[in-house]
């Protein structure tokens, strides 16, 4: 018989409620889909992120998405999987991704809440551990599309530590 008909009680609570309460703690403009669903618009200093959380209650768990507003343009798209790998490698929580249809870049993350109890604070932390990646790695992408390096040097660049202040 599969684990997932297994005898184990669903969070009593929807995540996605818990979710909402941080969202609107920062103010942002969001989207409850259904009840399973939701769509967050969030401020960045490279671009704004469109985050979609969706929650199953089968799988108990919340997959989380947050999308750049930068797109890569077809012909890349095969050699940005080489700078994608070398960014995820740096990563310990979530990955990044490229979704096929459109071109655009994503950081995906899930967790498995089942039998867990459920804290606001594991979304703050999901969020903000998201939204460091993503402007982490922001200008290596932006090195690699628009201006013309090697995955290699566009992490490289990115990735520079400036020591001391001008």
């Amino acid at each position: 018989m599969p684990a997932l008909s297994t005898n184990t009680p669903s969070p009593p609570v929807n995540p996605l409620d818990l979710m909402e309460q941080v969202i609107c703690g920062h103010g942002w403009n969001f989207e409850r889909c259904n009840a399973t669903e939701m769509a967050v618009e969030a401020p960045g200093k490279w671009c704004d992120y469109g985050m979609f959380f969706s929650w199953s209650a089968e799988l108990g768990a919340m997959h989380f998405t947050c999308a750049f507003d930068l797109k890569a343009p077809q012909p890349q798209q095969r050699t940005l999987y080489e700078l994608i790998g070398m960014a995820n490698e740096r990563m310990w929580i979530g990955h990044f991704s490229l979704d096929q249809e459109d071109g655009v870049l994503l950081f995906r993350h899930a967790l498995l809440l089942r039998g867990t109890s459920i804290s606001v604070e594991v979304f703050e932390d999901m969020i903000d551990i998201a939204l460091t990646e993503c402007e982490r790695f922001y200008p290596a992408f932006q090195f690699f599309l628009w201006g013309g390096q090697s995955p290699a040097d566009a992490l490289a660049v990115a990735m520079l530590d400036c020591q001391g202040e001008a």
